[in-house]
């Protein structure tokens, strides 16, 4: 079945013929995965394991990589035991968990390190043919090699994995030579290898034969072809781990037994010399070259597959997501992965990238820890493995991975973390929209659960921030509210656009559709803001509504902004409005917008100064939160004090420059003498320049309404100003200053 761009299978539903064909437990998972642990390192290596580190280093080495390589196989199984695992593998388990774009920032360099595997594997075979056979060209034997085992590939899957049995009888009849053959030389069994001065470091060592154990994932790779991959994954990649175990902790006691340290360390291929019968060892090495190669060759057309189907790869290349034949074969992508690989090939000399490739591996295997960690810290209903691990193992292995990266080669580990996340913040900035959700949700959700229980209900004042609930309406009609809140907040605190609307002009799903609507409006506008509508009989009492219910716990909106009353015959209302949001202590700002000037020129905000206490340290407060926003930066802060006369004003000038030093806000105090003008001439002839004007605003009291006209009266003409009227009993003095 072939999917079209962009479309995900959803994941209850059936995968295309899996109820009868498809590979089983063996030959799907445990084939592959034991061909690619039982590898080259194994007959190349390991005799000079064991002699550099001895046999009880070589023990402990054994043992700590396979703890590493088991702890992610039990990751896997855990993701594999949740869900449905299809094409793709390691790619399809990290991007349904960790999200779409970890899940291609891992993914499209497993790819291509898978793809460049196959010319490393094949190339090694042809280096060691033309050892026994020095008539043969390298190059002409890598590319015979590289091409016929994507021909087994395009041919089919099952067929390439029945090539593979043949395989693990020439390693397995190598592995029976080898137990049968004798010893080289008397010898007694040394435990920590050659003399120090001879060998080299325990953890050099380690990182030469970590890559052994590496092999869990071409099992995993082929998901998209099994029968039954929750049952063989978890099956087949645990008996693999557990078979390669066991053999390498037999073999170095052989060769422990049958020669000397030194000899281990200077025959490479010293089990060919130990065997019954040594061409078998050779038969072997070309059998675990060739195992390699065509399990990368299988594995990595089915990552880019996956990759192009869920949108990751850019659209001129959905091609490649697809499949071929009954079984949904990727034959295209493995004729675009046999490109790369002859490219390679043609290279020769990879020694270079192999290490970061290596890299790339470890990185799938770390991040695939990370996933199945956090789902199980996080206990989210829908994560429930019938192969259950306790989280704790997962960081555990994710640990470990980490610290090989860096044993093996700190400089690969850097590159190949600079690779991913380049990828996953070029992913990120395409907006990719995917039908899965992931476990990025659930940790921000546990997240903010601790988050809200922890804020202590009291006021602090050395974590005050704006929570801003802009009582705006249609955002379109007044962005300008919109768009003074988040220059106050400038993601330091919540914005909450909200709007009331008429009681019954819409139903639940309405409202709902009609949040996301202006939702998606300030994102484009490059706003981040929560959105809540409500309905109500009259605008006020839907205002006073969201005032006194909105919010979660503790954290409720701490400063209300809302727009000038215009309309005289609601004034009464308004002013009222004002009242109960001032009881239920709460900040007041209100935004009297010039039409004609809006913000002006953002270069000059007038604070009309009172005092410290109260509306004054809050404007203040407010006006330097303002200039911290991109589009206030040059504003210069004028701070204007009015006094009766001369005597008065160096006292007042003095107090102000003390002031400014204290709060440490680059402001300009100007000391005003008033004579025989009133504040309403002198603001007006001191702030018509302005492009913004800050005035305080007295708390609410009898004739009230009269009282806030007046203000608008002293307002009028002038540059868009805005009143403040800060909480009750709240020490905003305590927030610009701890001296003050």
């Amino acid at each position: 079945m072939k999917l079209p761009f962009n479309r995900v299978t959803p994941p209850n539903s059936p995968e295309p013929n899996s109820a009868k064909s498809g590979l089983g437990t063996f030959g799907g998972v445990y084939t592959p995965s034991i061909l690619t642990i039982l590898g080259v390192i194994m007959y190349l290596r390991f005799g000079w394991v064991v002699g550099n580190v001895g046999l009880l280093g070589t023990l402990i080495i054994v043992t700590l990589s396979t703890s590493i390589t088991l702890l992610t196989a039990l990751s896997i199984c855990a993701i594999a035991t949740d869900r449905v695992v299809r094409a793709g593998g390691a790619y399809y388990m990290i991007s349904r968990s960790l999200g779409i774009e970890t899940g291609g920032a891992v993914g499209i360099p497993l790819y291509f390190a898978q793809a460049l595997s196959v010319a490393l594997y094949t190339i090694g075979f042809a280096e060691s043919v033309v050892q026994a056979f020095p008539q043969l060209n390298q190059l002409y034997v890598a590319l015979i090699v590289t091409i016929s085992v994507a021909i087994l590939a395009l041919t089919s899957a099952s067929i390439a994995i029945r090539a593979q049995y043949f395989i693990m009888a020439a390693i397995a009849l190598s592995l029976i030579s080898f137990a049968f053959g004798h010893p080289l030389e008397n010898t007694n069994i040394e435990m920590w290898g050659a003399p120090e001065r001879l060998s080299e470091p325990f953890w050099t060592v380690f990182a030469v034969f970590f890559p052994a154990v590496t092999g869990i994932m071409a099992g995993v790779n082929m998901s998209g072809d099994l029968r039954d991959p929750i049952r063989a994954i978890p099956t087949g990649t645990l008996a693999a781990v557990g078979t390669g175990y066991l053999i390498y902790m037999l073999l170095p006691i052989l060769l422990a037994m049958r020669a000397d340290a030194t000899t281990l360390i200077a025959e490479p291929l010293i089990m060919r010399e130990i065997a019954f019968w040594g061409p078998a060892i050779l038969l072997g090495v070309w059998g675990a070259t060739l195992s390699s190669a065509i399990g990368s060759i299988l594995g990595a057309p089915r990552v880019l597959q996956a990759l192009a189907r869920d949108g990751v790869l850019p659209r001129w290349m959905s091609f490649l997501g697809q499949g071929s034949g009954r079984d949904d074969e990727p034959r295209i992508g493995t004729a675009v992965t046999l490109a790369v690989a002859i490219a390679a090939v043609y290279i020769g000399d990879l020694n270079l990238i192999a290490p970061v490739l290596t890299m790339f591996f470890l990185t799938t295997y770390l991040v695939l820890n990370v996933s199945a960690g956090v789902e199980g810290f996080l206990q989210s209903p829908s994560f429930r493995p019938t192969f259950r691990v306790h989280w704790s193992l997962s960081l555990l292995g994710a640990l470990g991975c980490i610290a090989v990266m860096f044993l093996i080669n700190p400089v690969a580990t850097v590159v190949a973390a600079i690779i991913v996340l380049a990828i996953y913040f070029w992913l990120q900035q395409r907006e990719l929209i995917t039908t899965w959700g992931d476990v990025r949700r659930g940790i921000w959700m546990s997240v903010i659960s601790e988050g809200i229980h922890q804020i202590d209900h009291a006021d602090d004042t050395k974590n005050w921030r704006p929570h801003i609930l802009v009582l705006s309406g249609a955002p379109t009609k007044r962005w300008s509210l919109i768009e003074l809140a988040d220059a106050f907040s400038h993601n330091r605190g919540l914005i909450t656009v909200s709007s009331v609307l008429p009681s019954g002009s819409r139903n639940v799903a309405q409202q709902t559709k009609s949040e996301q609507t202006i939702r998606d409006y300030l994102e484009r506008r490059g706003v981040k803001a929560l959105v809540r509508l409500v309905t109500a009989s009259d605008p006020f009492d839907g205002a006073r509504k969201l005032v006194e219910t909105y919010g979660l716990g503790s954290l409720v909106p701490n400063t209300i902004l809302l727009g000038d009353s215009e309309e005289p015959s609601r004034r009464d209302r308004y002013c009222e409005t004002i009242a109960q949001i001032h009881q239920a202590k709460r900040n007041i700002v209100i935004l009297r917008e010039n039409p004609e000037r809006g913000f002006g020129l953002r270069r000059r905000i007038d604070v009309w100064w009172g005092g410290i206490q109260a509306n004054g340290g809050l404007m203040l407060l407010l006006a330097y939160l303002l200039r911290t926003d991109i589009d206030w930066r040059n504003a210069g802060i004028y701070l204007k004090l009015v006094v009766a006369d001369e005597t008065a004003a160096a006292a007042a000038r003095a107090n102000l420059d003390r002031l400014v030093k204290q709060v440490r806000i680059k402001a300009i105090p100007q000391v005003i003498v008033a004579g025989s003008r009133s504040f309403e001439e002198i603001l007006h002839s001191s702030s018509e320049n302005a492009d913004l004007i800050f005035l305080g605003m007295a708390a609410p009291h009898e004739n009230y309404t009269e009282y806030y006209e007046s203000l608008q009266a002293k307002a009028a003409d002038l540059p868009t100003t805005i009143f403040v009227l800060a909480a009750p009993g709240f020490a905003f003095e305590e927030v610009l200053s701890d001296s003050v």
